[in-house]
């Protein structure tokens, strides 16, 4: 029987790409305020601001998350550092363009699918072999309602959340008796930076979707991500998290 590493998330090194805005700051700060040691990691921290995040991260590091070779140094920096991880948050992730797939440019395909879809690869395929080795894992992977239901004029997005979630699957089951739990969140649309690359009119017809009639909450999502990161998620793995105020009941 696998033994857990810890009975809280105090003290336990906790990695959220994509951290120094939006919805990866506010599920840092949650973490933070959970006891965690945050290591960010971001591609530009130029606007992030301790005192206006709320916390202090123990680490920040530049990390291209759709680069390999700079997430394998990240995290072995991050590790001689600050020792075991124990949560990962895949966060990082851009929407791209709103364009009918037949005028879609592919170049703008190939950015997202290899930030959205195999960032989270590249991070997984790093911190999963030190999570076996130590025991204990909670890895939690930030998809989207797109990823079920997909969302017209943002094909690349919803391929590469949809991807995220067969893959959460995938791994959740290969990892099942390790004590490295996997698991993924899909909410609606949020109110974070990735509005400005939306059209009004996308904006208002996913809004027009959710029964409650307005978007999620970075805190509310947050909150959702603390709880699947958690000891206390101890029996749930391969899982989606949807956060859709009534869009998704399935």
């Amino acid at each position: 029987m696998v033994q857990l590493a810890g009975a809280s998330a105090k003290n336990q090194v906790a990695i959220v790409t994509g951290g120094a805005k939006g919805l990866g700051r506010a599920i840092a700060k949650r973490l933070s305020d959970d006891g965690c040691r945050i290591v960010l990691w971001d591609i530009d921290f130029s606007r992030f601001d301790e005192s206006e995040a709320g916390f202090a991260p123990a680490m920040k590091q530049v990390v291209d998350v759709a680069d390999m070779s700079v997430v394998e140094d990240a995290f072995r920096n991050a590790v001689s550092t600050l020792g075991q991880v124990g949560i990962l948050v895949n966060n990082a992730g851009i929407n791209g363009p709103i364009a009918n797939t037949w005028d879609y440019p592919v170049k703008d395909w190939d950015r997202v699918l290899s930030i959205d879809l195999n960032g989270v690869f590249y991070c997984c395929r790093n911190v999963i072999p030190h999570m076996i080795d130590n025991g204990y894992g909670r890895i939690v992977n930030v998809a989207s309602i797109a990823g079920k239901e997909g969302n017209a004029g943002g094909s690349a997005y919803a391929a590469a959340k949809g991807g995220v979630i067969a893959y959460t699957k995938s791994i959740a089951k290969e990892l099942a008796r390790t004590g490295v739990l996997v698991n993924c969140i899909a909410p609606t649309m949020a109110e974070t930076e990735l509005l400005h690359e939306m059209t009004p009119e996308f904006i208002e017809t996913t809004k027009g979707k959710i029964p409650m009639g307005r978007f999620v909450t970075a805190a509310e999502v947050a909150a959702m991500v603390a709880f699947a990161a958690s000891p206390d998620c101890s029996f749930t793995t391969g899982f989606t998290f949807d956060l859709t105020g009534g869009r998704a009941t399935y």
